[in-house]
């Protein structure tokens, strides 16, 4: 769900209601209020890492191999698209500093090659006819506004709907493994919505392994889905109401390229529980 991450709330600066949520902005204010300020409120800039310039350009490959005939999705073809989507986004003023060296280049394309190898290890994408991909969704769910981008949808065997996610990134173990589905649902809810139809499966597949997560869902869970994510809406609210956004310290502060300006790092240590 690359694409997904650049998509910007917009609430006006003075303006104490949202006009819209993504799913990964959905889930910044659920893991820390503060991280969805900064990135949402602040609109702050974050360095581009070579981890999200491999998932961008995976994404686009992917998709682009769909577009062909089924005979032509070989690992090759695969392949030669991550290359040709590289030399498209590479181009991007973002991407410039990304690499010290072109050795340095070389070896993260390797390694991403490698990685695109594992995804035939998951699925044969001859068996896969999508009804969508990268499909950019914008739902009115009664009162809240949703908008993001689905990596794919397609139907099983028996014609029940499908949502998969693509992810680069390394699959968490197993049993920390349905808080990963959280996004996921929300496409669920934002699928129903649309088309009246409620998805069987909800796939996380992640390359580097490769592993594949399912999770069987139902109304009942939407419907749980819907009430937490009506809540979060209305808590964001009060936080802009208020102007208050706690951060919520944890070992994903590691990653956080606003932690230099992060209070809970500028007031004092924080030792996170392990």
């Amino acid at each position: 769900m690359s694409q997904e991450q650049v998509i910007q709330e917009r609430p006006p600066r003075d303006s104490t209601s949202l006009e819209r949520l993504s799913p990964s902005r959905a889930s910044d204010f659920k893991v820390c209020p503060q991280l969805f300020k900064f990135r949402s409120i602040d609109r702050l800039p974050e360095p581009v890492t070579v981890h999200q310039a491999r998932g961008t350009t995976a994404h686009l490959a992917l998709q682009r191999l769909f577009d062909l005939d089924a005979v032509k999705r070989t690992p090759e073809t695969l392949y030669d698209l991550f290359r040709q989507a590289w030399g498209e986004v590479r181009a991007d003023d973002e991407y410039t500093d990304l690499f010290s060296s072109v050795e340095e280049e070389r070896a993260w394309g390797l390694e991403s090659l490698t990685l695109l190898a594992n995804y035939f290890a998951v699925e044969d994408p001859a068996a896969i006819e999508p009804l969508d991909r990268e499909l950019d969704m914008i739902e009115d769910l009664d009162g809240i506004v949703i908008r993001g981008i689905l990596d794919r949808i397609d139907r099983d065997s028996e014609g029940k709907l499908v949502i998969t996610d693509y992810k680069t990134g390394k699959a968490p173990p197993e049993r920390f493994a349905i808080p990963a589905f959280f996004a996921l649902k929300i496409y669920g809810v934002l699928i129903r919505k649309r088309t009246g139809e409620t998805p069987r499966e909800l796939r996380l597949m992640y390359l580097n392994g490769p592993t594949m997560y399912r999770l069987e869902v139902d109304d009942a869970q939407l419907d749980a889905m819907d009430k937490q994510l009506r809540a979060l809406w209305a808590a964001i609210e009060r936080a802009m109401s208020n102007e208050r956004f706690p951060p919520r310290p944890g070992r994903l502060c590691d990653w956080c390229a606003f932690q230099p300006m992060c209070p809970a790092w500028q007031e004092s240590p924080v030792l996170v529980a392990s």
